[in-house]
């Protein structure tokens, strides 16, 4: 992926689209794909990077989703166990089953929750990821050496999936661009173009070089997540909000918090949300809260009273009590629900999506979760070759592999994420010596994939690499911040840019990833 290359073909003003997306998260690029794959002529428009809002920043499963179930939401769970299969299948370098311990504290537990998560298996037939089965407390144990023991009956155990999601953003994106698409980051929608009172097209901003477009396209879709009414008020500033904001954080651990490779589920805490403690990336992830906002901010910050209830409840289930100075990463993603005015309670506001078309043809898919964006964008497309009188293509998504789909990426050491890209990688930091050097100690990344990060996957920014080409900043803020000179130096050199330019990029992460420690 070029972005200048991209940038070209949206410059051309002669050249019509059938498809404009409107937001680069996974919705937005889920669509871009599905419509490219299909024939029609699509441009996604993404204002920040791809996935920097709400989809970089999940908890970080691929699931069938076990609380729905408890809300008796079987159709939502049977869409989204089939879709976690298809999604294994699609991107085996991503994602990856994952053993789940629901710990058994009172002598009811065992039973309620074994029947309930074999129910999971049946709905899971062809699609799951492993049987279901209670484990005793010695057993319990083996699995989870640093669960709290106090009280411990034992457990259930489960399989659900694991994934990277911004780096599974990326490569959807490539995807895109692969069957087509034409796709650019840091191009800000403005304003929606009208004609006879539809919707033509939209006004756009490249926020690099502050040049403006028109763009015209035959079906506009809101694709925007928690900024989804801003995208209806351009069209009618009187629309009514469809979108309950909700923010979740997460904070990340040392790996000894949770050794092994299973991870653990608490069905009900205090807010009424599902809690979950999960090896990733060599640390230990644990979320998420669940509270009404009605700032939706780029870049939101944990609440100090989420900070302190992730704490107090990991110190239940784990003999090993984290405290602040244990954080090594802390980050916030905002949800967007959709809700009737009526509800109140986030947490219980169910994930299905929904596709809006008003009165003047812009579309609006909103909902959902990341399992199951390809299922929205299905819906999407379908209702857009209604919409725009597109002659009729199947969706055959279902079994498109995705960028850098590879069965035994695993082989490739720290280089598994990138699946079949790791050996075009691997050449790009051959290229220098002091490409082969790691960014920090904490991290396994090297400093070649910077390089690659700019050439293939349009990082434009020192946060684009660090928060999302890699994982760094998720992983550890502060020893991000020490990364973000090499980083900035050997970006600067990739796109021609002066050390003004690099100065000013390393002064702005310091100021986002202060936004992530605690202490």
């Amino acid at each position: 992926m070029n972005r200048a290359t991209m940038l070209a073909a949206v410059s051309d003003g002669g050249h019509g689209w059938d498809l404009i997306v409107i937001g680069g998260g996974a919705t937005g690029l889920g669509i871009a794909i599905d419509g490219a794959h299909r024939g029609y002529r699509t441009l996604l428009l993404e204002q920040s990077d791809f996935a920097k809002g709400t989809s970089s920043r999940s908890t970080k499963l691929v699931h069938g989703g076990v609380r729905y179930l408890q809300q008796g939401n079987i159709a939502l769970v049977l869409e989204a166990l089939k879709e976690r299969g298809l999604l294994r299948q699609n991107a085996p370098h991503l994602v990856h089953d994952l053993p789940f311990i629901v710990p058994n504290y009172d002598w009811w537990e065992a039973p309620f929750y074994g029947i309930g998560l074999r129910l999971y298996d049946v709905l899971a037939g062809k699609h799951g990821f492993g049987k279901s089965r209670n484990l005793s407390k010695e057993k319990t144990l083996e699995r989870i050496p640093t669960i709290e023991t106090d009280g411990l009956r034992g457990g259930v155990i489960y399989y659900d999936g694991q994934f990277d999601d911004a780096r599974l953003s990326i490569n959807m994106a490539a995807t895109a661009a692969e069957e087509g698409a034409c796709l650019v980051n840091y191009m800000r929608v403005s304003g929606l173009e009208i004609e006879n009172d539809c919707v033509s097209g939209v006004r756009a901003v490249d926020e690099e070089s502050d040049d403006e477009f028109k763009v015209h396209g035959t079906v506009v879709i809101n694709a925007t997540g928690v900024y989804t009414d801003s995208v209806r008020q351009m069209e009618r500033p009187d629309a009514i909000p469809m979108i309950r904001p909700s923010q979740g954080v997460h904070i990340v651990l040392d790996q000894s918090f949770l050794p092994g490779d299973s991870a653990i589920m608490v069905p009900h805490t205090d807010d009424g949300r599902v809690l979950f403690a999960i090896p990733w990336h060599g640390r230990t992830l644990i979320g998420t809260t669940d509270t009404p906002v009605d700032d939706t901010p780029l870049e939101p910050r944990p609440f100090q009273e989420e900070l302190a209830f992730l704490l107090e409840h990991a110190a239940r289930y784990l003999d090993k009590d984290p405290v602040p100075s244990d954080v090594l990463s802390a980050f916030a993603g905002l949800r967007p629900l959709v809700s009737a005015a009526s509800d109140e309670d986030t947490a219980a506001i169910s994930r299905d999506h929904t596709v809006h078309i008003s009165r003047g043809g812009l579309m609006t898919v909103a909902g959902g979760k990341w399992t199951t964006y390809r299922k929205m964008a299905e819906d999407a497309v379908d209702q857009a070759i209604t919409l725009g009188g597109f002659d009729e293509e199947p969706c055959t998504t279902a079994h498109l592999a995705i960028h850098g789909a590879m069965e035994d990426a695993e082989s490739h050491g720290d280089l598994a994420i990138y699946g079949s890209d790791a050996t075009a990688v691997q050449s790009v930091i051959d290229e220098r010596d002091s490409y082969g050097v790691r960014l920090h100690n904490a991290f396994d990344t090297r400093a070649g994939e910077v390089a690659w990060a700019v050439r293939h996957e349009m990082a434009r920014t020192v946060e684009d690499v660090l928060a999302r080409r890699t994982r760094c900043l998720l992983l550890n803020a502060r020893a991000s911040v020490e990364a973000a000179p090499t980083v900035a130096a050997i970006m600067a050199e990739e796109l021609d840019r002066d050390e003004a330019w690099a100065s000013d990029q390393v002064a702005a992460y310091t100021k986002l990833a202060e936004g992530y420690m605690m202490t």
